[in-house]
């Protein structure tokens, strides 16, 4: 079956005067996936000694996402030679279950030396002939994104293989048109990174300030030392320690159960005839996107009465992998695959930072424990430590703004990616004159 035609004919119509339509094979020198390293993820190392590997989870739309990214040793490297990155070269997703399927971006510099699993294909253009970055924006255009997802393996899973990326046919616009393009979506591309990196410096400022308070216990008029410990800073007052369910705490606080503390609502997905992705009802949220970003992407919406998370409540996953979260920027529907929480005080600021210190990736109580899901009763029984009340108000106003700017960050980054996508068909068709697009 030929399956370029489609991506060339609905994605132009008609050519602009000096483009051609190119099979993707005709003006790359290679396209290819990687594979397992040999021993397998057990034999990842923490941190780099040689070759970063890329996967699937690392691969976004135009964004390359380091959060989770793994290591290899040269030996492992080795084996993997010929999938070795480049610079320029595309990364592109060939398999997934819908949400980092055929997601696409260029491999930073900085990542290198780097190797690609088998989820993972490499594209490599010829310089001469295609500009990477613009090669990115056909890759990323709504109809190529559409048809690369029509493909079904069975299930929900998704696959592209080999043929199919080589028979894509690219409208190709002369060089110097190509790099304006290119140019014109990546400065959209540097807003939106400079705002996410605004975010990481807050981001890492928030846990910086719990940790300090509420891990080792320096807040303040207090060094965070024990009455017989040492270390006092100067005029600071030690911390009475009391034994407790979850180590030695200061006098005053409280362990107490999440069910306790908090008010919980799980999911509950309705009939699949209530779903839609035209914006239709409220966005509805099956489990949580995008681990590691505070607010989830919305994909699927539901015209059915549901559970309900309001804007500011936590977003916990409550199957595998357990314990990611988000937070609910507006009103939304619970799939069963999420519960979400709201603090009984409406301390939801510090809450977030409380349970983010506490839970990691498929690590749901923060000490190994892997669950494959957990119930209501699970959750309600989960242990938190409870400071006193004014100091929480005290942190409360800190976490507050800095929350308050992630959130508008978070909002301009959306901004900008809707401008830049809306923008992308509209330059891949010459439909936009590109001064008129760069001013």
């Amino acid at each position: 079956m030929k399956v370029a035609a489609p991506i060339g004919s609905s994605c132009i119509g008609r050519l602009p005067a000096g483009w051609r339509l190119r099979r993707l094979e005709s003006f790359c020198s290679k396209i290819g996936s990687g594979a397992t390293p040999l021993g397998g993820s057990a034999a990842y190392q923490e941190s780099r000694t040689s070759h970063a590997l890329i996967r699937s989870q690392n691969v976004y739309d135009r964004h390359f996402d380091e959060q989770g990214l793994a290591f290899i040793s040269a030996v492992q490297a080795e084996g993997l030679r010929n999938v070795e990155l480049q610079r320029g070269d595309l990364l592109l997703n060939i398999t997934g279950d819908g949400v980092t399927f055929a997601r696409s971006c260029i491999v930073p510099d900085s990542i290198l030396p780097a190797c690609v699993n088998q989820h993972v294909a490499i594209v490599r253009v010829n310089p001469n002939e295609c500009v990477p970055g613009y090669l990115l924006a056909f890759l990323t255009h709504p109809l190529v994104k559409r048809y690369m997802e029509s493909f079904n393996t069975g299930g929900s899973r998704r696959a592209l293989t080999k043929a199919h990326i080589e028979s894509f046919e690219v409208p190709l616009p002369p060089l110097p048109v190509q790099r304006r393009i290119a140019g014109i979506l990546s400065a959209y591309d540097e807003l939106i990174e400079n705002s996410q990196r605004r975010i990481r410096l807050l981001e890492d400022m928030a846990r910086a300030l719990y940790r300090e308070w509420f891990v080792h216990f320096r807040f303040p008029g207090h060094d965070g030392s024990s009455p017989s410990g040492r270390g006092k800073g100067e005029g600071a007052k030690p911390v009475p320690r009391l034994p407790s369910a979850l180590g030695d705490i200061p006098q005053g606080w409280e362990v107490k159960k999440l069910g306790d503390a908090c008010h919980l609502t799980m999911g509950q997905s309705p009939k699949s005839e209530f779903y839609n992705e035209t914006g239709e009802g409220l966005p509805f949220h099956q489990g949580v996107t995008n681990f590691g970003k505070r607010f989830p992407t919305d994909r699927l919406f539901c015209t059915a009465d549901g559970r309900i998370a309001e804007a500011g409540e936590i977003l916990f996953s409550v199957r595998a992998p357990v314990g990611r979260m988000n937070i609910a920027n507006k009103k939304i529907i619970l799939g069963r695959g999420v519960s979400a929480i709201r603090h009984k005080n409406h301390h939801q600021a510090f809450l977030w930072e409380q349970l983010r210190n506490q839970f990691t990736e498929e690590d749901m109580i923060g000490n190994g424990a892997i669950f494959a899901s957990v119930t209501k009763d699970d959750m309600q029984r989960i242990e938190l430590i409870c400071p006193d009340e004014s100091l929480v108000k005290a942190a409360t106003k800190h976490f507050e703004p800095i929350h308050d700017e992630i959130g508008i960050l978070s909002a301009q980054i959306e901004n900008l990616r809707h401008t830049r996508d809306l923008l992308l068909p509209r330059l891949l068709s010459g439909q936009v004159a590109l001064e008129e697009a760069a001013n």
